[in-house]
């Protein structure tokens, strides 16, 4: 007796491309990204800088995208790398030579009408080539490590004499995070970084400076065979950053040491370097406990806060969603950094998870510094808040790299948690 077997539908072998993707993850991200475009639109319902519907047309684009790289495996980027390293750097030297400036500094690529941003789209190269680097030979020995930072040198200082400091820091940061979770111990992290630490403290926090040395030199004292020589060359390396630091910061004139400290006290100028700060600590602090409603915010719908589309969109959320709203929004991002982490650990193999730990890094940094900026405890830069603030370069190259965690999330033979 033959028996006939039921026959699947077309549609079914077409969605079981994306079965394994992180479902939850996409839902954050798209429904950050439609939240973010009612936000733009409610900061320029007076003004009409620019097109609120852009935001939703670059993330429907973006989503396409993910869709696509998604079914795609991901391991075929480690044969193309250097191909991908080469490109990312060509682009910065083209933004220097030919590009357009705003601001003072020379980051953008106009091509046909259409303007992007070369150093957003750098940082996919970067962890793509860190992450090729690193998945068969951990940084766990110094060269290792030298060869990740030299690698990360180049991009990093076209993108420094844009210049672009707080995208340097993004690539600074990115770097750390993937060779911490590629094998670096730990404590060699925080030696690397100690320079800049000291340099800063010494001539602001001389007392807490002193406290940064002594824990500097036990932590090189223990990290390394050679624990005298290490020890010794760690509390050098901190008193001459921290001297030099001190010979640079009197340098410069009282304005520039003002630019730095600023947000400690943003009312030493309130009609200049400070206003932007005091409007968004006005704006969030208006919000109050549930916000003043959408459209419904003063310091938003008057224009009080620049760059309210942009850097400071965090603060319009404040205002007309108060506090609950700011939570929820944090938590939503909370979410999306927990869902990389699990990729990352639920990765077949070392590229993808080095790949999911890449977008993390990057990440999360920008969502703290952003954030922080607009409360008052970290200085004021030009870093966006991903998914959220309104920038074509930053919106499309966040979907991409989330395309490729979705990859790594589709191809892993772990399971999903």
């Amino acid at each position: 007796m033959l028996y006939q077997t039921k026959q699947k539908s077309p549609w079914l072998y077409f969605f079981q491309g994306w079965k394994n993707i992180d479902w939850f993850l996409l839902i954050l991200v798209v429904g950050l990204t439609i939240f973010a475009g009612i936000m733009i639109r409610s900061t320029e319902l007076h003004e009409n800088v620019t097109d609120w519907r852009q935001h939703w047309l670059i993330g429907s684009i973006g989503l396409g995208i993910v869709f696509l790289l998604s079914r795609i495996r991901y391991e075929g980027l480690i044969h193309w790398h250097w191909l991908i390293y080469g490109i990312t750097n060509l682009s910065l030297i083209i933004v220097m030579v030919a590009g357009a400036s705003a601001k003072g500094a020379q980051r953008w690529i106009n091509i046909g009408g259409f303007t992007f941003q070369p150093s957003e789209f750098a940082k996919i190269g970067l962890i793509i080539t860190l992450a090729a680097l690193l998945h068969n030979r951990p940084a766990t020995s110094l060269s290792a490590i030298f060869r990740t930072l030299a690698i990360t040198a180049v991009p990093w200082g076209l993108i420094f004499l844009q210049p672009d400091l707080d995208t340097a820091i993004v690539f600074g940061v990115i770097n750390l995070g993937m060779l911490y979770w590629s094998g670096t111990n730990l404590g060699w992290i925080i030696l690397m970084i100690s320079p800049i630490i000291s340099a800063i403290l010494f001539s602001l926090f001389f007392n807490i400076w002193i406290i940064w040395a002594i824990a500097m030199t036990v932590i090189a004292w223990f990290c390394f065979p050679w624990r005298k020589i290490a020890a010794v060359t760690a509390l050098a390396i901190n008193f001459l950053s921290g001297e030099l630091g001190s010979l640079l910061w009197n340098i410069l004139h009282d304005y520039q040491k003002q630019r730095v400290t600023l947000f400690l006290d943003p009312y030493q100028d309130p009609l200049g370097g400070g206003y932007h700060l005091i409007q968004s600590l006005i704006a969030i602090g208006g919000g109050k406990m549930w916000g003043q409603g959408l459209n419904e915010g003063m310091q938003t719908q008057l224009n009080f806060i620049p760059e309210q589309h942009t850097d400071f969109i965090f603060s319009s959320v404040g205002e007309e969603f108060g506090f609950v709203g700011c939570m929820i929004i944090l938590f939503i991002y909370w979410l999306i950094c927990l869902r990389l982490i699990i990729i990352a650990n639920t990765a077949k193999e070392n590229f993808g998870s080095l790949l999911a730990v890449g977008v993390l890094a990057g990440f999360s940094f920008q969502v703290a510094i952003n954030i922080g900026m607009t409360i008052g405890i970290v200085p004021v830069t030009g870093i966006p808040l991903p998914l959220f603030s309104y920038g074509g370069s930053s919106l499309l190259a966040n979907f991409i790299l989330f395309a490729l965690v979705e990859s790594v999330a589709n191809s892993s033979q772990k399971g999903k948690t």
